[in-house]
């Protein structure tokens, strides 16, 4: 019998398979590569190229179509042009795929799970870092001026530009501006108002075409000056020569900006563009902001002043009103987000495709703001508008339909995807759209719980009411149905709504018809409803005299998953947010939390917000020294 070896400890076992210094290993051959195999002088740079090599093969390639990490457009890189920047490099680009380093942007991106390199270079230009979707806009007395042109000669580019935002969608495709998009630009001094228009064919008669002609033909009949856009690279067409022809008759100061012009060699091009008629001619680059002070000066200077009021000098009581004392300090710190006076409310119409958001932008506000079709996916930038009820201030916003990333396919509705969740996250309330003809869908329950997880208070709207029932009836007058079927009861399709959208249970729910006008009403009794529960605040005193009349043992929750509540406080609103002071410092179970829910909205409604709980042990920090 073999004598048995005897087993070496780990120490020894690693001692004789570790490699000698200068000695290679057996069955291996000595080479540069080779750690073990190197000499001890040379194994310093032999680590080092290989740390290289695995460094270089990590770092993402910025696309072609990107310089400094700046997009360029196609429209910039057409017709053999070249960028004035330098070539792009190698250099690996900060943040989440290229888009920056903030960490809200890089959230964003995750969830909008973009695929291809072209769509996230163009969502990195398009997308602002630190701010807001759009900027109040309380100056309404403020000059306007209109800027127009042909399809894609870079007008939201220079909208973009004068803004300092990224309000308007920018890419390669023509006629992605349909709508009226509005915003504000600061020029010495003084506040000027901007419409960025889409892209006008006078002669088309298509449907979505006219449409854009008439809204842009608005934004012209309201403007006090006019900013035709031409591109500076291409030869003059005729609809910028009709469209020329068109604003010269208006009697408005009209100003002729030749965008494209990159670079100083040829900004003296746009001197063949004064055979339109236009005496002012400003060569510009919308891409690299080159000429639009000498733009901005000129309409400034024919726009007219708008006559601040007087305000009265109140002297040493005024100066005691401001003053901050060390209780008003510690007031504002302890004044959690969305606590505060709201002058207005920000409504997000969110759905899927052609369900009827903008027919309800049009109804809510009572004009033609947005362009209706019944071709999917019209609108594509967010359109917004300011309705006052009561005494109070509602934005709408309608943002574009929705759609599975599988159904976008075109650059602009990838982006205007992105940009309808965006504007989501910036709003109060958001009226969810559902199509009473198709019923609730996939898609539906998805974009309810884009709202739900966003903390946005939630209204459900069945819009088309009257197609399921008095619509269906027969033109004679007879009490009959043409389809021979019996109309939608309310009752049971509320049933259908409430188990298709369970996690939703909070939101109201109205059936409304935005192409008759049907119901409309109530959509601002909801918005005011669900906007002031959303901001209600519960004291902490009230919350522990709730505790004690809560049966926790009626939760049904796994004993190890069990928590022993001290004492709760809300601690922030806008959406009701909730604070736990537990023996342990563990996660709350979701039946947990649901039976929780429901005895708070049993107590305190807080109707159509979504409640959010946080867990704080109260012994944690002993446990911690």
């Amino acid at each position: 019998m073999a004598q048995e070896k005897k087993r070496l400890g780990k120490k020894h076992r690693l001692a004789q398979t570790r490699p000698h210094k200068g000695v290679t290993p057996k069955g291996a051959k000595a080479s540069a590569t080779s750690v073990g195999g190197a000499s001890p002088k040379g194994r310093k740079t032999v680590s080092a190229k290989k740390e290289a090599a695995f460094t270089k093969s990590k770092v993402r390639t910025q696309s072609p179509t990107r310089v400094k990490g700046k997009a360029v457009t196609g429209a910039q890189m057409a017709g053999g042009a070249q960028p004035a920047e330098k070539a792009p490099t190698n250099r690996p680009v900060r943040g989440s795929r290229g888009m920056g380093g903030d960490e809200g942007v890089r959230s964003r991106v995750n969830i909008a799970s973009l695929s291809d390199p072209e769509t996230e270079n163009a969502f990195a230009a398009m997308l602002p870092l630190i701010e807001d979707v759009q900027r109040p806009s309380d100056s309404i007395a403020a000059p306007l001026f209109a800027i127009c042109g042909r399809p894609n000669v870079g007008k939201s580019t220079i909208f973009n530009r004068l803004t300092g935002t990224r309000r308007s969608i920018v890419g390669d495709e023509p006629g992605i501006t349909r709508d009226r998009i509005y915003g504000e630009v600061e020029f010495d001094g003084r506040l000027l108002r901007i419409v960025d228009t889409g892209g006008v064919v006078p002669d088309d008669e298509a449907l979505i075409p006219s449409e854009i002609f008439r809204q842009a033909r608005i934004a012209l009949e309201e403007a006090e000056a006019i900013v035709q856009v031409v591109d500076g690279r291409a030869e003059l067409t005729q609809p910028d020569i009709e469209l020329a022809r068109i604003l010269l008759k208006s009697g408005k100061p009209i100003f002729l900006a030749v965008n494209k012009m990159d670079t100083e060699k040829i900004s003296t091009d746009a001197e063949n563009f004064r055979q339109l008629g236009f005496k002012q001619v400003f060569p510009v680059s919308g891409e690299h902001g080159l000429g639009m002070g000498d733009l901005l000066e000129a309409v400034s200077a024919a726009l007219p002043m708008v006559e601040e009021e007087e305000v009265e000098d109140l002297g040493d009581i005024y100066v005691e009103e401001v003053e901050e004392t060390d209780e008003t300090k510690r007031e504002r710190k302890l004044r959690s987000h969305g606590e505060h006076i709201s002058k207005e409310t920000r409504v997000a119409i969110i759905g899927r495709p052609n369900v009827g958001k903008s027919t309800l932008l049009n109804a809510l506000t009572g004009t033609g703001r947005a362009i209706v079709s019944p071709i999917a996916g019209t609108t594509r930038d967010a359109v917004d508008e300011v309705v006052m009820r009561n005494d109070h201030s509602f934005r709408f916003v309608d943002t574009a339909g929705i759609r599975r990333k599988g159904k976008t396919t075109l650059m602009a509705e990838k982006l205007s995807v992105i940009m309808a969740r965006k504007h989501l996250e910036a709003a109060d309330v958001a009226l969810l759209i559902i199509d009473a003809t198709e019923g609730v869908t996939g898609l539906d329950a998805n974009i309810g719980g884009y709202a739900h997880e966003s903390g946005r208070s939630v209204i459900i709207v069945v819009n088309k009411w009257d197609e399921v029932t008095t619509g269906r009836m027969r033109p004679d007058g007879k009490d009959d149905y043409e389809d021979g079927k019996a109309p939608a009861d309310i009752k049971a399709y509320t049933e259908q709504v409430r188990d298709a959208l369970k996690y939703l249970d909070y939101a109201p729910l109205l059936f409304i018809s935005a192409k008759d006008g049907i119901n409309v009403e109530e959509v601002f009794k909801k918005v005011q409803l669900v906007a002031r529960e959303r901001r209600k605040r519960v004291t902490t005193g009230q919350m522990n005299r709730f505790l004690d009349t809560v049966e926790f043992e009626k939760a049904g929750v796994p004993y190890n998953k069990r928590l022993r509540i001290y004492y709760m406080t809300q601690a922030a609103v806008a959406p009701p947010t909730f604070v736990l002071f537990t023996d342990r410092d563990v996660k709350l179970h979701f039946s947990y939390e649901r039976f929780l829910e429901n005895q708070i909205r049993a107590s305190f409604k807080f109707i159509g917000s979504p409640i959010w709980f946080k867990v704080r042990a109260r012994n944690k920090k002993k446990e911690e020294k």
